[in-house]
């Protein structure tokens, strides 16, 4: 029997993994995890599962604590040095991007990744929901970078990227990288995608020989990396934020 809220009709109400994510705890996926491991109770009462509904007066504790009220929605541009991997906890001890995040700063997750040697634009914010939503390739939003890549490039290739590949039984849909420069077998390349899957402009090189020797993330949708220094962080207004998002 599933167990589902029924709430007042004229009380508005939300999926409670929804209500984990947007209280920042995690992303949306990670709290259906929670739930199903029962380590959620709502007013008391241990729910496992995430066909629950909730409102704004249920008391939701998880792992112990009870969840505060939802923040506002907020979202920093933040420039990624290399060597900061983008994880809350790495079982091998590596500097986490938010090991580095300035004293005061609430507890934010990442909008889609950086790898351990990636630089550029990460964005952060304190609302699950809104990280999950802005990392659908649904959103349209285009993620462009600038790539130094080893190997030679041709024409052939670029086609072939902008229409999409299957590499290793991965679909990776339509890639545009356009060349910058050339020295020997050096290539800086813009690239630009709306996907954004693991490591899939290294990968995507890899598949025709060529090795990515540094990535730099320029922008994501209309946020820009702009003159963002190595490790600074700037915080979006809410009236910029809700010009390109409906909140």
């Amino acid at each position: 029997m599933t167990e589902t809220a029924a709430p007042d009709a004229a009380t508005p109400s939300e999926r409670l993994a929804k209500r984990i994510a947007g209280a920042g705890v995690c992303s949306r996926r990670e709290a259906e995890k929670l739930i199903e491991e029962g380590r959620v109770k709502v007013n008391g009462r241990t729910v496992k599962t995430p066909a629950f509904n909730v409102t704004a007066e249920d008391a939701v504790i998880v792992n112990g604590k009870l969840l505060a009220a939802q923040d506002k929605v907020r979202l920093w541009l933040y420039h990624k040095p290399a060597g900061l991997i983008t994880t809350h906890k790495d079982p091998q001890g590596r500097p986490t991007v938010f090991e580095a995040m300035p004293q005061g700063m609430p507890r934010v997750i990442s909008i889609g990744r950086l790898d351990l040697n990636s630089e550029g634009l990460l964005l952060l914010t304190n609302s699950g929901a809104l990280a999950r939503k802005l990392e659908l390739p649904s959103t349209g939003w285009i993620r462009r970078y600038r790539a130094r890549v080893f190997g030679k490039i041709t024409p052939a290739m670029m086609s072939e990227m902008k229409k999409g590949i299957v590499s290793e039984g991965v679909h990776y849909g339509s890639v545009e990288a356009v060349i910058d420069s050339e020295k020997g077998d050096n290539t800086w390349l813009t690239v630009a995608l709306t996907e954004g899957k693991n490591r899939e402009i290294r990968k995507i090189f890899e598949h025709f020989g060529c090795k990515v020797s540094r990535l730099l993330r320029l922008s994501y949708g209309p946020f820009q990396l702009g003159s963002l220094s190595k490790g600074e962080l700037k915080e979006v207004t809410s009236k910029v934020l809700t010009s390109f998002v409906k909140l």
